[in-house]
């Protein structure tokens, strides 16, 4: 192989790796940069527009400022706390609450069938005799039956009585 040879091919192949890194690099046109000399200028550019972006600042924040991490993570916290309002650590997930109604229901089968055994005030019920002695007994009223008949004409009674 002559030496016009081997040098053609060095050519050749330094000219694939130049291609490679181009294709690496990019096309600098399409930089999203003002600056579209090198890949250093408008590397440059954007970390002046991030370090002038936003302030840090954990007190305030404005159009130029912004929480930190360790703020934001704060305020996730308090807010986490204020959602679950001291809910204990069985029902503090979304998951562990589902978990519990879909496996565990006793207890809200025991609450359901609790407020299903009131006496309604909303819509007519049909309580057994044992059932309306006890609703009476609690609430200290008399039955019906004890009243006599309500429709009664007391004035044609005490009319009659005159006489």
């Amino acid at each position: 192989m002559s030496l016009a040879t081997r040098i053609e091919s060095l050519v050749i192949r330094v000219a694939q790796e130049f291609n490679d890194v181009r294709a690496k690099a990019g096309n600098l046109a399409n930089l999203n940069t003002t600056d579209k000399s090198s890949l250093v200028a408008a590397i440059n550019e954007l970390q002046t527009a991030v370090l002038s972006a936003a302030v840090i600042n954990d007190e305030q924040v404005s159009a130029t400022t912004a929480y930190s991490s360790n703020k934001i993570v704060s305020l996730l916290d308090a807010l986490k706390t204020e959602i679950l309002g001291g809910a204990d650590a069985a029902y503090d997930t979304l998951v562990e609450i589902q978990q519990l109604l879909q496996n565990g229901t006793t207890g809200l089968d025991a609450l359901l069938a609790a407020v299903n055994n009131r006496v309604r005030y909303d819509a007519a019920q049909t309580l057994t005799e044992a059932e309306q002695l006890q609703a009476r007994s609690n609430v200290g009223a008399a039955a019906a039956v004890d009243l006599g008949n309500t429709d009664t004409d007391f004035v044609t009674i005490f009319e009659g009585a005159l006489v």
